[in-house]
């Protein structure tokens, strides 16, 4: 069995995915003959802003999949939050990706603000309510 399997689940999701956008990025470059920049070329935009986007948020969705498997150990509740998680960084490059989809990124990022909030607050919760105990307080 593998150890922390939600997590490494969700890191080969996120690997695949941090893979295709940088291919579009670099074959969008490529036919157009732009090493650096957008080139002022609206999909090689859009395409660094999905990429970009997920640069900034699929590693701390990571890390908070990673602590919370590491406190609650085989709990299902992990499975469904790497899900809601993979499924909003999926929404969100497609609705960046596509401009018919835009749509699909605001619920996305509801998505994955409101799961991080949550998960951020009760994984505070049981860190200073496990200090607290083990202080004796």
């Amino acid at each position: 069995m593998l150890p922390l399997p939600v997590t490494v689940c969700t890191v080969a999701i996120f690997a695949l995915m941090l893979t295709g956008l940088s291919l579009f990025v670099s074959l969008r470059r490529r036919d157009l003959g732009i090493a650096t920049g957008d080139g002022d070329d609206r999909i090689l935009r859009r395409r660094i802003r999905a990429h970009g986007n997920f640069i900034e948020n699929a590693p701390l969705c990571t890390l908070l999949v990673l602590a919370l498997e590491a406190v609650l150990a085989t709990s299902d509740i992990i499975w469904v939050i790497a899900i809601i998680l993979i499924a909003a960084r999926i929404m969100h490059a497609i609705g960046t990706l596509n401009w018919s989809s835009k749509r699909l990124i605001p619920p996305a990022m509801v998505m994955q603000h409101a799961t991080m909030v949550i998960c951020g607050v009760w994984l505070l919760v049981q860190t200073f309510g496990n200090l607290t105990m083990a202080a004796g307080m």
